[in-house]
């Protein structure tokens, strides 16, 4: 009897063991989805709310069943099970280093503005300045002429216009607009002495207060600065450095808005964001100048800098892909602004994270969803002696022309683009340890998401879509 106690015993240990691990496993995956699902419900995403309630009921499923089921062979089965997971999410979260190859390079020659698509899009036909950039390029020409006979952005013939919408994001832009003969100015005749560490201290926090969602300090490059001014009084004049150090910041942009990309809820909160950036960097610029230094805000069309390259170098985030600044908390679902100044400041200097890129190099979802196929589906290509992705400017501009918005699909997919929740904080937090969870956590997207997530729904105080043609240009 003492014998077969002892010969019963382990066997009676491994089953308790396997059923009490099992239902632990089944249980956690269980209220993980269910979390997931209802964060999904409050992000507004059905498709991603659908999903994971019914991975919620499936997916413990074996583990339940092999723990509570008296099936033959269940034992062997169900420590494969408990063993094979355990040894999966182990590996998952093991660490393994930052990627090698992946490192954003710095441009090496400046961008003449002119040859923007904002800049060419602002030419009058017959215009002085029309005829001599055409002289200057002449191989933008027939490009440009196509996108010129299109409706045009916050066109009222556009395939997604609608009026009331169009209306207020033009309101935005028209206020930036009174914004312009405020972005420089004289400083005040004395220089207040100002400790370094404290005016950083003091106008990043003043920024965050005024909306931003970080704010960091580069000091100033020469490829920071466009080459030939493009838009404004100073048409055709070379840009030059007269400041040293430069304050960038971001503000976010509401996902349920973007959510409706390429319709116009996109192009309305564009345009609200662009205004809020720009204010905020109005009112810095002017409170350094009333200290006695030079200071000059660079908003919506009236940059003299490339806002992502110092964004970049500020330790605000990569550029990706789709060519916008990656930040840590909200990928791309940003605008940016920037202080240029001479006003002493502590720099705060790149913080280069090629994990990002990694991640940008594996995802591609904004490519293959990108209407015109503007995006570059491939590897980074060498560009003004940089590795970057380089995007069909053209091309995306001409559906903007097209559609009256500025599209945004490619932010809207963007797996980084998801709110700044804790649960989507683990997930990027274990984009940054490892290889592997990076190719996981890119299907784990598409199975919840979609591989081409479809718009959310418009929010209740938005009007039904009416106006625009009624075959609007496909979203992807």
């Amino acid at each position: 009897m003492l014998i077969g106690c002892r010969i019963a015993a382990p066997g009676l240990f491994r089953t308790d063991v396997m059923h009490i691990l099992l239902t632990a496993i089944g249980a956690l995956f269980c209220a993980s989805l269910v979390w997931f699902h209802f964060e999904s419900v409050r992000e507004h995403e059905p498709v991603a709310a659908r999903r994971s309630l019914w991975l919620a009921i499936l997916l413990p499923l074996p583990y339940l069943a092999c723990a509570w089921l008296p099936l033959p062979g269940v034992q062997i089965v169900g420590w494969i099970l408990a063993c094979g997971t355990l040894l999966g999410i182990a590996v998952l979260l093991v660490p393994t280093g930052r990627p090698r190859g992946f490192k954003d390079e710095d441009p090496q020659r400046r961008v003449d503005e002119r040859t923007i698509m904002f800049s060419r899009a602002a030419l009058e036909p017959g215009s002085e300045r029309f005829d001599e950039y055409y002289r200057t390029f002449p191989h933008h020409r027939e490009n440009d002429d196509r996108f010129r006979s299109l409706p045009g952005l916050l066109g009222s013939d556009s395939g997604c216009a609608e009026p009331l919408l169009f209306a207020a994001a033009a309101a935005s832009f028209g206020t930036i607009d009174h914004l312009a003969g405020l972005v420089d100015g004289e400083p005040a005749a004395a220089a207040l002495d100002v400790d370094a560490s404290v005016a950083t201290r003091f106008f990043k926090g003043w920024a965050r207060k005024l909306g931003a969602v970080d704010c960091g300090v580069a000091e100033l490059k020469p490829t920071h600065f466009y080459s030939v001014k493009g838009r404004g009084e100073r048409w055709g004049q070379p840009v030059e450095s007269r400041h040293r150090f430069a304050l960038a910041f971001t503000v976010e942009m509401d996902a349920r808005s973007l959510g409706q990309a390429p319709h116009a809820p996109t192009v309305m909160e564009s345009a609200q964001q662009y205004l809020a950036s720009g204010a905020i960097a109005v009112q810095m610029a002017e409170c350094i100048r009333r200290l006695g230094w030079s200071a000059q805000a660079h908003i919506d069309a009236n940059y003299q800098v490339i806002c992502p390259l110092v964004a970049r170098d500020a330790g605000l985030g990569e550029i990706g892909r789709m060519g916008l600044l990656m930040t840590p908390k909200l990928g791309p679902r940003v605008r940016i602004a920037v202080v240029t100044t001479d006003l002493p400041l502590e720099v705060d200097g790149r913080r280069s994270d090629p994990t990002v890129l990694h991640f940008c190099q594996i995802c591609r979802k904004c490519a293959e969803v990108c209407p015109p196929g503007a995006l570059p589906k491939g590897d980074r290509e060498l560009f003004d002696g940089a590795r970057r992705w380089k995007i069909d400017d053209e091309a995306c501009f001409a559906y903007w022309c097209s559609t009256g918005t500025d599209c945004g699909r490619c932010m809207r997919v963007c797996p980084y683009s998801h709110p700044d929740t804790f649960l989507h904080g683990m997930i990027r937090l274990g984009l940054s340890n490892s290889f592997l969870f990076r190719h996981f956590a890119l299907r784990l997207d598409d199975l919840m998401y979609g591989r081409r997530p479809g718009r959310l729904p418009r929010a209740a105080w938005l009007p039904r879509r009416q106006g625009g043609s009624k075959n609007p240009p496909r979203a992807d």
